[in-house]
């Protein structure tokens, strides 16, 4: 059974409450300051046991501190979930119709690309295709700026993707809308966007790229850890070229 909420737990969940998400480092942080605040018993390794008792404290408000993993370089994070309301409509505060629908179809780019990502021309693109109302690409390109900032996109070299922060609250709605393309880690069962995916037809399995590096780090030879046919995409942080089938 979880133990009392202390003020050391209210301070967290006021921080988390304002930044949305932080990094794994950043919590460990906030977490031996909330405890030396309030003159608490602190342990670096209990980080998980004091968000527990915040979490089944936030069940009755259907809220709750979740843990999740960046896709693009494996940091962990923590994301302040509202499991209420996992529609896009969560935005509707801040987006209008159809800033939302502009979002709604970048994510169908996004999630439907072989690698997790969508150009930005492809985005702009979208601009007359909004029934709801139609938008000027430099609007688009507004827009664009303001979901990244907020955290739902990221945005590197125009190539934008879904951020740690989207997947971590939209993963219901992801899973719903999606549900025909989105598979999970075959290594840390999250939902995968950016990933890599087994070639063998009766496989296709995926991976998120950290989860390869972790997964083949030391193997000479890649191969699919659920079909065991070679995998043929660049494994992160090899110093040469893909490796060959007949080597």
């Amino acid at each position: 059974m979880a133990g009392p909420m202390t003020d050391s737990h209210r301070r967290f969940l006021q921080t988390m409450m304002c930044n949305g998400i932080v990094d794994g480092a950043k919590a460990k942080t906030l977490h031996r300051l909330c405890c030396e605040i309030h003159k608490v018993s602190y342990a670096p390794d209990k980080l998980d046991e004091f968000v527990n008792i915040i979490n089944t404290h936030l069940q009755p408000m259907f809220m709750q501190i979740r843990k999740g993993m960046s896709e693009e370089d494996g940091q962990q994070y923590y994301a302040l979930v509202n499991l209420a309301d996992t529609e896009i409509t969560r935005m509707a505060s801040d987006y209008s119709d159809n800033e939302l629908e502009l979002f709604r179809k970048a994510m169908d780019l996004i999630v439907e690309s072989e690698n997790g990502m969508a150009c930005s021309t492809d985005i702009l693109n979208l601009a007359d295709k909004l029934q709801s109302k139609k938008m000027k690409k430099k609007e688009v390109e507004g827009v664009l700026q303001r979901l990244v900032v907020d955290k739902w996109l990221c945005e590197k070299n125009g190539e934008y993707t879904l951020s740690t922060r989207c997947i971590m609250e939209m993963e219901q709605y992801i899973r719903n809308m999606y549900q025909d393309l989105v598979k999970l880690c075959n290594i840390c069962h999250n939902i995968a966007i950016q990933s890599q995916m087994c070639e063998n037809p009766s496989c296709g399995i995926k991976m998120h790229v950290p989860c390869v590096a972790r997964y083949f780090r030391g193997r000479t030879e890649p191969h699919c850890p659920a079909c065991n046919e070679f995998w043929p995409h660049e494994i992160p942080g090899k110093l040469t070229v893909l490796l060959l089938r007949n080597l």
